[in-house]
């Protein structure tokens, strides 16, 4: 289990996260939503250890949590230069020494042999997302994993997700597209302003864009605008 007890973090005077209380079963996907400025990037980074909380501690089945238990797909994603994509890949280790390079090349038709500085914005996020499955670590942190990726590739990644939960990885997916988190996540945490405001159930999810916008004047205003 993933337990966040107590989080809080500051960047100077700025409260980002606030005595945050989160608890997330083994074996589920769990969808982070929340506004911009909610604190969800301040959470990713104390979870894989880029900040350090200013108090509170997260533990994984009940001991401190280290790097080497989560891989990170970052939302911008930092390569080497003057590497090829099988290169860049060679970084990464697999512990059961079982990854399948030019598989995963096939299936995600991504030139691994060119030279990084040539891909797309996709095919580096495919690579990334390569390399985060090579790790084959226990906790699987995507952030905005869909963005910039094709529609076919948001397919496998879909599907990939289920088979990774079915093989007890935990994954953490913060995305700004509720209905792809509908159908891939068990449970759904709403974070707002620096503390988890609601955990909503499969049988819930019909009602977070109404919790979410229902103090929101959007109609209001739209038909004023127009």
């Amino acid at each position: 289990m993933l337990n966040f007890k107590g989080v809080s973090h500051d960047y100077g005077s700025n409260q980002v996260l606030k005595n945050l209380n989160l608890f997330l079963e083994k074996g589920e996907v769990h969808g982070l939503i929340g506004l911009n400025g909610s604190g969800k990037t301040t959470l990713l980074n104390c979870l894989y250890s880029f900040i350090k909380p200013s108090s509170g501690e997260i533990l994984w089945n009940g001991l401190r949590i280290k790097r080497k238990d989560i891989s990170f797909l970052e939302t911008q994603n930092f390569f080497y230069s003057n590497l090829t994509g099988r290169e860049f890949l060679s970084i990464f280790k697999n512990p059961k020494d079982d990854f399948d390079a030019d598989a995963w090349k096939d299936l995600l038709e991504l030139p691994i042999d060119e030279m990084i500085e040539s891909y797309s914005t996709g095919m580096k996020k495919k690579l990334a997302l390569m390399c985060v499955l090579k790790l084959d670590r226990p906790i699987i942190v995507l952030d905005e994993p869909f963005n910039g990726l094709d529609l076919e590739t948001n397919h496998i990644l879909e599907k990939l997700i289920i088979l990774l939960i079915k093989k007890g990885k935990t994954i953490i997916i913060t995305s700004h597209i509720l209905g792809i988190l509908h159908e891939v996540c068990d449970k759904i945490h709403w974070l707002k302003d620096g503390r988890i405001e609601r955990s909503f159930m499969q049988n819930e999810f019909q009602d977070i864009e109404n919790q979410l916008f229902k103090e929101s004047k959007v109609d209001e205003v739209l038909l004023r605008l127009l």
